[in-house]
């Protein structure tokens, strides 16, 4: 009787034994990525206020995602930005300081962010701009470079940069392009940068132009990674709202020119430095504009110029709003939508007439301040907003804790679940970005660097000699301070105002002491 006992007592463990191996505890799906970045996207966005913007997708996916209201880009300028961004490091660390500087050949081992999901089982794919132009960096995807297929550039235009290859062909190819944007896909990214005409608006079907091109590409695409078991990080990379501000025609429709208002503040700040402002290199280079002058010359751009360049730039933002929507309908009809974080972001502001520029790359707020927005599973404070202070710096950390992956011990931004959570929180006290001037692009011909602190109240830039082999300041040329309470188009320097002398100090100790002193208090 005891061994007939034991036997059953045996067979009921392996029982419990076997029913245990065949049912473990489930894990976890981990959500996909989508990693939107919009070229040269200022808060331009209804979202944002901006009551001319007609951006209905982005504006959707704000009300069903989280709107962070006061995010700054670390500099004002494609390439420092992405890659401060893309690995979680600020631009004296990445030592990526102006167009030109490649962060893979200066720092070899730099791991970004979809290398670092890739470590944790996620799929990376890139469409599009995501490191600048010609940088697609095929260490950091599995997919490094997918395009449409006329877009795929013929063997003999080579891709190292922004270098025609000079040959008979080229030159043909360079005076078709001048006389349509639409002619010659191939030889340009995304339908010719610093070529031809400034705008185009071609009564066409919105895949004749790029981005519409490869929203239609990345549709396929994410139909193909639906049917992985694994997830994926998708870098989807929009080029405009960059020059040339090529749309199809519906989108220039939406608006009536005359009634969008050109820049409120048109001048350069009074009492600026004479090497505060870049001389607009990036809009000369378009057909009809080789002759306009430094944005501190007596030059004046015509106000129907300004209104169609100004009127160009929404109808481009309106048409990536338009393929944005189209892309998460999609989303939503394969199935993928639910279980995506999503987060669009802008590498930069862009000057629309404002401080009589037109372009990027100084160290004021115009050219600072982007739009960030967050949609992800299970979304918390769904259509909330904050004003309180974010940088692109704070996204690499901030996906790692959404995603449930470890967040790498070195980086220099701040993850901003919490802040999402509680968007009145106490948070940053400072937020941190910085603009190497060249020679051939400042007034006086000289070169310098400029440092800039944002805190709620005030703007203060510190402008130095800047020597970039060794990047090192040397002595300090000029400061620039502005109220932003009182004055947040940045109008007046009151940096030598007596009445803000303590500020100024104040200010300048805070700029010294740096990010980690500004960052906000474990509650």
């Amino acid at each position: 009787m005891k061994r007939l006992l034991s036997h059953y007592v045996i067979l009921a463990n392996c029982f419990v034994a076997l029913f245990s191996c065949q049912s473990p505890e489930p894990q976890p799906v981990k959500p996909n990525i989508l990693f939107i970045s919009i070229d040269d996207l200022r808060p331009t966005l209804g979202v944002y206020g901006d009551p001319i913007a007609i951006t209905p997708n982005i504006d959707q996916l704000a009300a069903e995602g989280f709107t962070f209201r006061n995010t700054f880009s670390q500099v004002a300028v494609c390439a420092p930005s992405r890659a401060s961004l893309m690995t979680g490091v600020r631009p004296d660390s990445t030592r990526v300081w102006h167009l030109g500087d490649k962060f893979r050949e200066i720092n070899p081992n730099t791991v970004t962010l979809p290398q670092h999901f890739a470590k944790f089982g996620y799929h990376t794919v890139n469409l599009g701009k995501i490191f600048h132009n010609y940088m697609p960096d095929s260490i950091s995807w599995d997919e490094p470079d997918l395009r449409p297929a006329r877009y795929v550039r013929p063997d003999w235009l080579g891709r190292d940069g922004e270098t025609f290859y000079i040959s008979e062909e080229v030159h043909k190819f360079q005076a078709i392009k001048r006389d349509s944007l639409l002619l010659l896909n191939p030889t340009r990214y995304a339908d010719g940068w610093n070529t031809g005409p400034a705008w185009e608006a071609a009564d066409v079907h919105d895949s004749a132009y790029y981005d519409g091109a490869q929203n239609e590409l990345t549709k396929a695409t994410l139909t193909r990674l639906a049917k992985m078991d694994q997830p994926f990080f998708m870098g989807l990379g929009y080029f405009r709202p960059h020059l040339p501000f090529t749309a199809p025609k519906k989108y220039w429709d939406y608006y009536d020119p005359e009634k969008i208002p050109l820049a409120a503040n048109s001048n350069v700040p009074e009492n600026a430095p004479n090497f505060t402002m870049n001389s607009m290199y990036e809009l000369r280079h378009y057909d009809g504009f080789n002759h306009i002058g430094h944005p501190q010359s007596d030059y004046r751009m015509s106000e129907d110029t300004a209104r169609i360049l100004k009127h160009g730039y929404y109808a481009s933002v309106s048409y990536v709003d338009a393929l944005l929507g189209s892309l998460i309908a999609h989303m939503k009809e394969i199935g993928i939508y639910e279980n995506t974080i999503i987060i669009l972001w802008g590498d930069h502001g862009w000057k629309l007439g404002d401080h009589n520029s037109w372009g990027k790359m100084t160290n004021y707020n115009i050219d600072l301040l982007v739009p960030m927005i967050i949609r992800y599973p299970n979304q918390a404070n769904k259509g909330g907003q904050t004003f309180e202070l974010t940088e692109l710096v704070d996204m690499f950390p901030s996906l790692c804790e959404l995603a449930g992956i470890e967040v790498p011990d070195y980086m220099q931004g701040t993850s901003f679940l919490p802040l999402i959570k509680q968007p009145e929180r106490p948070w940053k006290t400072a937020a941190f970005s910085q603009f190497h001037r060249r020679p051939q692009h400042s007034a006086d011909g000289k070169r310098y660097m400029g440092y800039s602190i944002n805190t709620k109240n005030y703007h203060y830039i510190e402008w130095y000699d800047w020597d970039p082999a060794t990047g090192t300041r040397g002595e300090l040329k000029s400061s620039e301070l502005f109220d932003s309470i009182n004055d947040p188009t940045e109008t007046i320097n009151v940096a030598l105002k007596t009445e803000y002398s303590s500020i100024v100090k104040d200010l300048s100790v805070q700029l010294a002491a740096g990010w980690k002193a500004a960052k906000p208090t474990a509650e």
